[in-house]
């Protein structure tokens, strides 16, 4: 069985799934079926697997791996980088409207009476 420390991905234990996903698609077939191996043996995560068998299934289908080091492909990714995702003005929610009794922070705006 392989260790911890000879999986092609040195921080594997700590990714989120959500994470995960990235980095083994930069992974080739032999990579891949290491961290299956020890995916299966340790915490055999149902999820995790079948990501796994998926990718594998396509690599040995003739997909290739994605460019880049397996240990540095989330960091370089946007979306799934350690600080989440950016805020924007794009990705703000709608203007709030004040409640119908009236702004209690603008004490010219008269108040319903009911």
């Amino acid at each position: 069985m392989t260790e911890h420390d000879q999986l092609p991905i040195p921080d594997y234990d700590q990714l989120p799934v959500g994470g995960l996903t990235s980095r083994i698609r930069t992974l080739d077939t032999q990579g891949l079926q290491t961290l299956l191996d020890y995916e299966r043996g340790h915490a055999n995560r149902i999820q995790v697997v079948q990501i796994m068998e998926h990718r594998l299934s396509a690599l040995k289908s003739g997909a290739q791996p994605s460019g880049g080091e397996p240990a540095t492909a989330a960091a370089d990714d946007p979306q799934h980088g350690a600080g989440g995702s950016k805020v924007s003005e794009a990705t703000t929610g709608p203007a709030m409207n004040p409640p119908s009794q009236g702004d209690p922070t603008n004490p010219a705006q008269p108040r319903s009476t009911g």
